[in-house]
């Protein structure tokens, strides 16, 4: 099945916007296990199996695995999540963004290795960043465009000789002809509604990737509002407002409520931004 065929059928089976975002960091975890890298797993598994019906994705960010030599976990925990989860896909957070045979090599990393349904890439070195990933037909290809991050301004927001600015133009390509296959989608952030409105008038139907919601302060209202359209989806991400919602041994239920509670406000501003 097709990514964006994938995260549409989640969407309805578990009526939810919601991506949950996995970065694992073992200072944060709870009880006897704070501290202990070898506790990944372990740890991601629980937040998997209590959000799984929650949640329409779910998104590990690579760097949290491999900086605790921890890439045999995220194998495990993929493997996991497949299991009890098939019908909710995954996307790997890697921002991958080279050319030629090293970007075969990061995807065969991402596809195989992983067997991720969905990748982030950063399309700045253009369209040869972008073909070797194509060659996986169907899987998700999220080209960063605008940034929750204050720096993403620096390039970002820069005009163009056309007169675009940079996340614009990185818009129209991925809407228009570098969407070769029908597979590509858009990283843009909460913290930034105005731009998400923009973005998806130049993009109305690719799926946008949406982080900073709750621990990054992005307001969950006017980020469907911009975003949620007729024809063009949104995956809004929460990463440690849910991963990390206690500290004790009730992190997995709590983890659980805080996802209820984003999915709930999700979907009243889904149905508040169509009656209006």
């Amino acid at each position: 099945m097709k990514f964006t065929d994938q995260l549409a059928a989640a969407q309805r089976g578990n009526d939810s916007l919601l991506c949950v975002g996995l970065d694992p960091e073992p200072g944060k975890f709870p009880g006897k296990w704070k501290g202990d890298a070898g506790r990944i797993y372990d740890f991601c598994a629980a937040i998997v199996d209590a959000t799984k019906d929650v949640a329409c994705a779910f998104k590990p960010q690579i760097a949290y695995f491999a900086g605790n030599r921890a890439e045999d976990q995220l194998e495990r925990l993929m493997a996991h999540i497949k299991r009890v989860a098939p019908s909710v896909p995954v996307i790997l957070d890697a921002k991958r963004g080279d050319i030629g045979a090293t970007a075969e090599q990061y995807a065969r990393e991402a596809f195989e290795r992983y067997q991720a349904d969905a990748v982030t890439l950063s399309p700045f070195m253009g369209f040869d960043s972008i073909e070797p990933w194509l060659r996986y037909s169907g899987k998700g290809l999220i080209l960063l465009c605008r940034t929750s991050n204050p720096g993403g301004s620096d390039l970002q927001a820069q005009k163009l000789a056309n007169g675009d600015l940079l996340y614009e133009h990185v818009a129209k390509l991925a809407q228009g002809p570098w969407n070769t296959t029908g597979q590509l989608g858009l990283v843009v952030g909460a913290t930034f509604p105005g731009e998400i409105a923009r973005v998806r008038e130049l993009a109305p139907t690719l799926p946008l990737l949406i982080p900073g919601v709750g621990a990054q302060g992005g307001d969950a209202q006017a980020t469907v509002k911009a975003g949620f359209k007729a024809g063009g989806t949104i995956v809004v991400n929460s990463s440690r407002a849910v991963l990390y919602a206690s500290s004790g041994d009730d992190f997995a239920s709590a983890a659980r409520a805080v996802a209820v509670q984003t999915r709930a406000a999700l979907n009243a501003a889904r149905s508040s931004s169509a009656a209006g």
